[in-house]
C-alpha cells in the first residue's frame, strides 16, 4: 500500500498533467483532491493534445480508477462537456471514474456571482477565471453549499432554488451590469445533472480507506500550484482552496501518516497567470521569447502567462511547506538557446538580503538577487538519457538540488510523455 502526492510548486501550469500521465501506470487509483474546472491539465501523447479540467489525469490509463474527491468543486455543465470530449477515445468512463458525494457543486449563479464580484472591484480585481469557483468555496465554508450527494435527495430542486434565489439577491447588491438568461443556464445545468447521475457517487473517504487496507496504490493529484494556496500563497491573489500537501488530507480524507512520497513539480523558469506579485517577472524580449517557445497560454482560459527567471526563494518555501521528497523539473528544453540564465537566490527585502519567503512580496518591498549561469544551445527534445544533457544544464540542475536540498528525479524535455528523462 502506498499513498503519494503530486503537487505544483509555483503558480500553477507546471506540467502536472504530463507527470501524472507518466506515473499513472504505477498506481491503482488517481485521486484529485481540490480545485475546480479552471485548472486544465494538459497531456500530450501519440501527437494529440488532451486538456482535462476536473477529471483526474489517469483516465487514459486502462487499469486506473479515477476519483474526484470531496475537496473538488464540480460544474456539471463543464463536466458533461469534458465527458463528451473523451467519447472518441472509447474509454469506459462509468467504470473508471467515481465521484465523492461530499464534493460541492458549482451552480450557474455561482458563475454570475463571480462575474459580478470581479466587475465591482474595478482595477483591484484579482484575475478570477470567472468559473464560479470562489463563490462555491465561500458557500462551502459558509455552510450554504450544495453537494453531489444532495442530487440523490428528493428535495434537491427545492434546495437548488433556495440557494439560487439567495445568489440573485447578492448579484443585485453588487449593482453592476451583467447580462444573463438564468432560465437558459438552469436548463443546461439540470440536463448536465442528469448526465452526472449516470456515474457512481461514493463515500470517498471510506472507499479510499478500504483501498488502502486492500494494499492499493494511490496517487493524489493537486491542481494549480503551492503559491496559489489560500493560506500560504500570495494572498489575496490566490485560489480558494488548499493546493499544498495538507489539502490532500482534507480533500480526500487521507490521514497524514499514510503519505509516503511527495512529488514536487516546477518549471525550469517561472510563469504566472492573472494578477499578483511576481518578483522575477521579465518585461523584455527574454520573457517574450520564453512565452513563445514555451507556448505559455492557459490550457483552459487561453490567457497568456507572464514569464520570469527561476525563483529559488519561492521554490524552497514550497518544498518546505509541502515536505517534498522528490523534484521534477519541467520545460528544460524551453531554456535552450539563451546565452545567459539567471536564478534568484535571495530577495533584497526592505534593504536587507533574505533567503526566506516573506509575508509581502510586492515590488515596492522585494527586489530579486540573481546568480548567473552559462546557457546551452543544444536542442534537448530528442534526448533520452541524463548523460546526453549538456554540461551547463547539469550544472543548473545540480545547483538547484544543492540549494533546495531535494533531488531532481525527472527532467522533462518536451510535452510528449516520451520526452521524459529519469535521473
Amino acid at each position: 500500500m502506498t499513498v503519494d502526492l503530486l503537487l505544483g510548486l509555483q503558480w500553477g501550469d507546471e506540467g502536472k498533467g504530463k507527470i501524472v500521465d507518466v506515473l499513472t501506470s504505477n498506481y491503482d487509483i488517481i485521486a484529485r483532491f481540490q480545485g475546480g474546472p479552471n485548472a486544465g491539465h494538459t497531456l500530450e501523447f501519440d501527437g494529440i493534445k488532451h486538456v482535462l479540467r476536473t477529471i483526474p489525469s489517469g483516465i487514459f490509463h486502462e487499469k486506473s480508477i479515477n476519483i474526484i474527491g470531496n475537496g473538488v468543486v464540480i460544474d456539471p455543465v463543464v463536466f458533461q462537456k469534458e465527458i463528451e470530449g473523451l467519447e472518441k477515445f472509447n474509454l469506459d468512463i462509468k467504470k473508471k471514474l467515481i465521484i465523492s458525494r461530499k464534493a460541492h457543486l458549482i451552480l450557474p449563479t455561482h458563475r454570475l456571482l463571480d462575474a459580478a464580484s470581479e466587475a465591482s472591484k474595478g482595477k483591484a480585481k484579482i484575475g478570477s477565471t470567472l468559473k464560479g469557483i470562489g463563490p462555491t468555496y465561500m458557500d462551502k465554508t459558509g455552510r450554504n453549499g450544495l453537494r453531489v450527494g444532495d442530487i440523490e435527495l428528493e428535495d434537491f430542486k427545492e434546495r437548488y432554488r433556495a440557494l439560487a434565489d439567495k445568489h440573485e439577491a447578492m448579484i443585485a447588491f453588487y449593482d453592476v451590469a451583467i447580462q444573463y438568461n438564468l432560465a437558459e443556464l438552469e436548463k443546461e445545468f439540470f440536463e448536465a445533472i442528469e448526465e452526472l447521475k449516470k456515474l457512481d457517487f461514493i463515500d470517498s473517504e471510506e472507499y479510499i480507506y478500504q483501498a488502502q487496507k486492500a494494499g492499493k496504490s494511490i496517487l493524489c493529484e493537486g491542481a494549480q500550484g503551492s503559491l496559489l494556496d489560500v493560506d500560504f500563497g500570495t494572498y489575496p491573489f490566490v485560489t480558494s482552496s488548499n493546493t499544498t500537501a495538507a489539502g490532500a488530507c482534507t480533500g480526500l480524507g487521507i490521514a497524514p501518516n499514510k503519505i509516503k512520497e511527495v512529488y514536487g513539480i516546477f518549471k525550469a523558469y517561472v510563469t504566472r497567470v492573472g494578477s499578483g506579485p511576481f518578483p522575477t517577472e521579465l518585461f523584455d524580449e527574454v520573457g517574450a521569447t520564453m512565452a513563445k517557445i514555451g507556448n505559455e497560454f492557459g490550457s483552459v482560459t487561453g490567457r497568456q502567462r507572464r514569464c520570469g527567471w527561476l525563483d529559488l526563494v519561492a521554490l524552497k518555501y514550497a518544498v518546505q511547506v509541502n515536505g517534498v521528497t522528490q523534484l521534477m523539473m519541467m520545460k528544460g528544453d524551453v531554456l535552450s538557446g539563451f546565452e545567459t540564465l539567471k536564478v534568484c537566490t535571495e530577495y533584497n527585502y526592505k534593504g536587507k538580503n533574505i533567503s526566506h519567503f516573506p509575508y509581502n512580496i510586492e515590488p515596492e518591498n522585494v527586489t530579486p538577487v540573481y546568480k548567473e549561469f552559462k546557457g546551452w544551445q543544444a536542442d534537448l527534445t530528442g534526448m533520452t538519457t541524463y548523460d546526453q544533457l549538456p554540461i551547463e544544464l547539469k550544472e543548473y540542475i545540480e545547483f538547484i538540488e544543492k540549494e533546495v536540498e531535494v533531488p531532481i528525479k525527472i527532467v522533462s524535455v518536451g510535452p510528449d510523455r516520451k520526452q521524459t528523462i529519469l535521473k
